[in-house]
């Protein structure tokens, strides 16, 4: 007799969704200390913050697709430049069985989440080099990220070509 799964797998049965990272990988990165050494010198005064974050897709085969994760910032004081960074910042997901209205959230949500934890640590780790404390990025809502993205592309005028 053959050993059934109490689950119901069988030869006839769907094969589950599942989603694979086959590689991560740092695509481009910079990082500029412009006003060094004199930028290093202690302040009490706060440096303002701007965070950029960009996600992007490209299908590579049937089921692996290249996600990009782009994070820019830029740390200013009284004016001036403390420092700046431009991280891109890849990986290669494989996505089987996920019905087709799933896909997309699951690239622009789930596959940009799994990556941030490491682009934190790739700019937490320049900035502690470049200087300063290091720079902890705060949890990105990539759920209100992709619903912005999806209101934004709703907004833009549709284009009809004429009869």
């Amino acid at each position: 007799m053959a050993n059934e799964l109490p689950n119901g797998n069988g030869a006839g049965a769907e094969a589950a969704p599942s989603l694979n990272a086959l590689i991560q990988y740092t695509k481009d990165f910079s990082f500029e200390n412009p006003n060094a050494p004199r930028s290093l010198a202690p302040t009490q005064e706060q440096p303002q913050l701007n965070i950029q974050i960009n996600i992007g897709v490209q299908a590579i085969a049937t089921t692996d697709y290249e996600v990009t994760l782009k994070l820019d910032g830029k740390a200013e004081s009284k004016g001036s430049v403390l420092f700046a960074f431009e991280l891109t910042f890849c990986g290669v997901f494989r996505i089987q069985n996920l019905p087709q209205e799933h896909m997309q959230p699951m690239l622009m949500i789930e596959c940009p989440r799994l990556l941030f934890q490491f682009a934190r640590e790739i700019v937490a780790t320049a900035v502690r080099n470049g200087g300063y404390a290091p720079l902890l990025l705060d949890p990105i809502d990539f759920v209100s990220l992709y619903h912005q993205r999806l209101q934004q592309q709703a907004q833009q005028p549709q284009f009809t070509t004429p009869s």
